[in-house]
């Protein structure tokens, strides 16, 4: 199957999965009730999520790593192992929407304003970071270098300070949960 007619397939499947995705979040953000599917208490889906994105961040900084010494087999492998912890993590994300209440935030002073500005930037960048991880997995899965190359210049940076600032978040909101 030439590349083309992959893209026609593709393109659309990552602008409707770019689209969908954000909206099932906050539709779920929303819901009126919740229904605890596993029992869990409202800190424990937080805690899975900074240990997800803090290992997304060692994975995605050693992939880098390996694409700066040419080792691109190692640079594939890494990339494709951060995408599938970001899938866990969104496909948990999901789940703990759809258990827990949302726990809000209780810090007063430059604090609060530090922590909606990481927030609200975090959240904003993570609708933004799904088609771009999406379109540079599937230049760089289709051996479209050129494309992938151009399209990683800001996946990376994006991809990072989502998953540096989740961490982040879940430290600042440790107190209230």
């Amino acid at each position: 199957m030439a590349i083309a007619r992959k893209d026609k397939i593709a393109f659309p499947t990552i602008i409707g999965l770019s689209i969908i995705v954000p909206v099932v979040v906050v539709v779920l953000m929303y819901m009126p009730e919740r229904y605890n599917l596993f029992g869990t208490e409202s800190g424990t889906f937080p805690l899975f999520h900074a240990v997800i994105n803090g290992a997304t961040a060692v994975i995605l900084l050693t992939g880098y790593f390996f694409m700066t010494i040419k080792e691109y087999k190692w640079h594939r492998n890494f990339m494709i192992s951060a995408f599938v912890l970001s899938s866990i993590f969104l496909i948990s994300y999901v789940l703990s929407k759809i258990s827990n209440d949302p726990v809000p935030y209780g810090g007063e002073g430059f604090m609060r304003y530090f922590y909606f500005f990481i927030l609200i930037s975090h959240i904003f960048l993570s609708a933004i970071i799904i088609p771009l991880v999406l379109f540079t997995m599937y230049h760089g899965l289709t051996n479209q270098y050129e494309k992938h190359v151009r399209v990683a210049r800001w996946t990376f940076p994006v991809w990072l300070y989502v998953s540096i600032t989740g961490v982040l978040v879940y430290i600042l909101m440790t107190p209230y949960y």
